[in-house]
């Protein structure tokens, strides 16, 4: 049995609900993109685990939202249960839409039309949009799903 690295994302308490956050805490990292595709992702996600980790504390839902800003810059959120020292901290409030999709990630592009579309049907307009990419390329191959979780932010 390979060893666990991304926990399974059960996609039910994500698809097609509304989540109200009032200051929900999350530390803020930087990841390089080359036209939207991440190339130091790991290794930011492995930075922030270790200052989590030193802070004792726990990434809530294992939720991490990638804000996709420029060709050249993605913003990756991560929910925690504490401040974390060392780490911009930073608080998301308000409504979110959440949507679950499954599939290759070239699908993205089709997953953020549906997601625009289902967020008009449910009577919102999008203010900001993130991915949760649940687990990594290698979880997703063991699981046989590679679910991703589109979050917007609506008013």
């Amino acid at each position: 049995m390979t060893e666990e690295c991304c926990p399974k994302f059960d996609p039910v308490p994500w698809d097609g609900k509304v989540l109200e956050w009032s200051e929900k805490r999350f530390v803020k990292d930087h990841v390089l993109t080359f036209f939207f595709i991440p190339l130091n992702f790991g290794g930011v996600v492995t930075r922030l685990i270790k200052k989590i980790d030193g802070a004792n504390a726990k990434i809530q839902d294992y939720l991490s939202l990638s804000d996709h800003t420029s060709n050249w810059n993605m913003d990756l959120y991560c929910a925690v249960d504490r401040e974390i020292p060392g780490a911009e901290n930073v608080f998301l409030s308000g409504k979110f839409l959440s949507k679950v999709y499954e599939g290759p990630f070239q699908d993205t592009g089709k997953w953020c039309e549906d997601f625009k579309q289902y967020a008009k049907k449910q009577g919102f307009e999008i203010k900001k949009w993130f991915m949760w990419y649940t687990t990594c390329p290698n979880c997703a191959k063991k699981y046989g799903k590679n679910y991703v979780v589109v979050v917007g932010q609506v008013k």
